[in-house]
């Protein structure tokens, strides 16, 4: 009997290979966090397949940043159809390249901001923050961080979208005082890394104080770990809102699909999944709502963003100032 039934098993995966074959693909470009398998891409893939009848691919493609640089340097040849992990500081950037259609998707988007934008949707937001032990005291201003002798990892805003979005932090806070913040913040990094995710854990591995991330993070510790040792640090200046996008790109062979995908991610099937595994404030509030613990992260009383515009007329000229100050 075993020939039999390893016959039948092989013949049987087969033919699911078959079939997967010769449905149509849909290619999504994200970020690395996106696609593990604590991230939001394995619950999002079998939400989407189990109505599109379409193979998803997620490629993960760096950290945020990298996804521009990389869907430029593919242009029309890339295999992608959507980009997913853009945010409002790039897309202004996106959008010169010619190389993004412009989309259809309305949904009652639960942000603080109204969303005007027909080429990028957003999908998720939050506050970028300095996460830290709970039991440690924290500077409550970057000024008095760049005093201390508290040792923070930061991400490269070359290639990570939470590094690009502390250099506007900084300048939307400091304007022209943006360097002299930098050159006191210099001696407190303890090292740069390319993305979110090699940072983060740097810092749960006890090399750093203090980390570059998000106010929402606590809340994985919270919920996922059970672990309320990790806080976030309310500053004085107010906290950068990042707004994280998707986009079709002009080129893609699967049009109509990736505008079945983009209207999904508005979805409350999509929505549901992003607070407990991209720990991000959903763009649409979920029809259960938040989930608990999501009540006790702290809320920065002043909010800070430039506009996508504002972003990229300052964006070479703050990137200058972060790597003069670094360089010294």
């Amino acid at each position: 009997m075993k020939p039999l039934l390893m016959t039948c098993s092989l013949a049987s995966t087969f033919l699911a290979t078959t079939a997967m074959a010769d449905l149509p693909k849909l290619v999504v470009y994200t970020y690395d966090s996106f696609v593990s398998e604590w991230g939001p891409g394995p619950a999002v893939e079998k939400a989407f397949e189990a109505s599109c009848g379409c193979d998803l691919k997620f490629v993960g493609a760096g950290d945020g940043a990298a996804l521009l640089a990389r869907v430029k340097l593919e242009a029309a040849r890339s295999d992608a159809d959507v980009v997913l992990g853009l945010d409002t500081n790039l897309t202004a950037a996106a959008r010169e390249t010619g190389l993004f259609a412009p989309v259809s998707v309305a949904a009652d988007y639960a942000m603080p901001l109204a969303w005007k934008d027909e080429m990028f949707v957003p999908y998720d937001w939050g506050y970028f923050a300095f996460v830290h032990n709970a039991d440690a005291a924290a500077p409550t201003n970057f000024k008095a961080l760049g005093d201390s002798d508290t040792k923070i990892v930061i991400q490269d805003p070359r290639s990570s979208t939470p590094g690009l979005g502390l250099l506007l932090w900084i300048k939307a806070a400091y304007g022209d005082e943006a360097p002299a913040i930098w050159d006191s913040l210099s001696d407190n990094i303890v090292t740069v890394t390319k993305g979110w995710s090699e940072a983060y854990g740097l810092f749960l591995e006890g090399e750093a104080d203090m980390v570059l991330s998000y106010t929402t993070s606590p809340a994985y510790h919270l919920i996922a770990e059970e672990d309320d040792s990790k806080s976030a640090a309310l500053f004085d200046e107010g906290h950068y809102m990042q707004v994280e996008v998707a986009g079709k790109l002009a080129a893609s062979d699967q049009p109509e699909l990736a505008d079945q995908f983009l209207a999904f991610m508005v979805s409350d099937d999509f929505q549901s999944i992003i607070p407990t595994t991209n720990w991000m404030y959903p763009a649409v509030t979920p029809a259960e709502g938040l989930p608990q613990g999501f009540e006790t992260l702290v809320s920065p009383e002043k909010a800070l963003l430039l506009s996508a515009d504002e972003a990229a007329a300052v964006r070479q000229g703050a990137l200058d100032e972060w790597l003069s100050a670094l360089s010294q």
